[in-house]
């Protein structure tokens, strides 16, 4: 492995935990498509920069950039809080415009200049080892390295200061304003470390990848675990995972690294979407089939404790009294038998003493729960009146 390699995947690795930290905060709080609108709208700010320094490396095509982004966030919410649109619909509103601003600046006043589809979709962090920051004829290394890691850096200070206050204004916003907190100013802040991080991103990896980075790591490691310091952890290991494997990939195959890690996280998507022991589709689809046939059975055993008549629970008539097919007659009488809550004599089937337990407390809980809702029920009818 040559040092190029090694610092492309060092770059990856940064990139992606710096895009993990504050992407942990946007999809607890809903707000994951913020990141692919400031990852398109700060083009404009980028260009405007360009157009003040004629320097690509100048520090205020950072500032400016940075500043679109929160003016996208800004525009978002004051569109959305006028009631009119919804989120989603505020967002695909404001960033196609400032992205297409952006583009149309570019194409009328820098054509010449390398700001194209690559390098604002895909980026190209092969290239990365070769821009090098020159100190006093000292070689310092790649200016990405430099860039994403001081970003990160400030990202992982302003985490453990604002810690207790992020957490607070993500999940109840109310009780961090009780608190003292400010949850418009967190949220401003969070806002601000995202469109940082994007537009230090930006030109090595492109904005595919930085939505990605900041979306499908902490999408992962949510359906494995809903603890927030194990989350930010998981999102930063899948990131760097999926950086390094993605990297690989791309170096066998000679296609996009970019693309190529935006492929790898999307397959991990995919498999923790399928296996993830709570949350994952199997697993959720399992559970549904056991509540099914919790349910036929205990609606079965209801049937026996409310029919005396041994016509009605003989083990070959089940299925015409319930209205169920023969398997699943079949299935629900074989749960009960092994739970021992049925007996079979004589083909007629009756409830065991535990079975007896049973119905009696559901029909009693059931029982409870249906005065409790007419007792609801009653009070908004009094109140409505009232």
């Amino acid at each position: 492995m040559t040092n190029a390699q090694l610092e492309i995947q060092i770059i990856l690795s940064l990139v992606a935990v710096a895009c993990a930290l504050p992407g942990v905060f946007l999809v607890l709080r809903k707000m994951a498509l913020i990141s692919d609108a400031i990852s398109h709208s700060i083009l404009p700010g980028i260009v405007i920069g360009f157009f003040i320094t004629q320097d690509l490396a100048s520090p205020l095509l950072i500032l400016m950039a940075t500043l679109t982004g929160v003016l996208t966030v800004v525009l978002v919410e004051y569109i959305q809080k006028t009631g009119l649109v919804k989120e989603d619909t505020a967002i695909g509103l404001v960033f196609p415009a400032l992205f297409s601003l952006g583009v149309i600046l570019i194409a009328r006043n820098a054509g010449d200049v390398h700001l194209d589809v690559d390098a604002v979709l895909l980026g190209e962090v092969a290239f990365a080892p070769f821009d090098r920051w020159m100190y006093n004829g000292i070689d310092m290394g790649p200016k990405s390295l430099w860039m994403i890691g001081t970003i990160l850096s400030v990202s992982i200070i302003m985490l453990m200061m604002f810690y207790k206050e992020l957490k607070i204004a993500t999940f109840d916003a109310g009780l961090a304003a009780s608190l003292g907190f400010t949850p418009i100013g967190i949220h401003y802040g969070l806002m601000t470390i995202s469109s940082v991080t994007t537009v230090g991103a930006f030109d090595a990896i492109g904005a595919i990848l930085v939505v990605a980075f900041m979306i499908v790591p902490p999408a992962c490691v949510y359906l494995l675990t809903t603890n927030l310091k194990k989350m930010l952890i998981g999102s930063s290991l899948v990131g760097i995972f999926a950086s390094i494997t993605g990297y690989w990939v791309a170096h066998v195959l000679d296609t996009s690294i970019a693309g190529t890690i935006a492929t790898v996280l999307g397959l991990l998507f995919f498999v923790v979407y399928l296996f993830a022991p709570n949350k994952g589709y199997i697993s959720q689809w399992y559970k549904t089939k056991q509540q099914k046939t919790e349910v036929a059975m205990l609606v079965f055993m209801l049937h026996l404790a409310n029919h005396e008549d041994e016509s009605e629970r003989n083990i070959n008539h089940l299925q015409e009294h319930i209205n169920w097919t023969k398997q699943r007659a079949k299935k629900v009488l074989k749960l009960a038998s092994q739970n021992n809550m049925i007996e079979i004599e004589d083909g007629v089937i009756n409830l065991t003493v535990k079975g007896l337990s049973f119905t009696e407390k559901a029909i009693s809980y059931i029982s409870d729960n249906k005065n409790s809702e007419l007792e609801g029920i009653k009070q908004n009818f009094f109140l409505f009146r009232g």
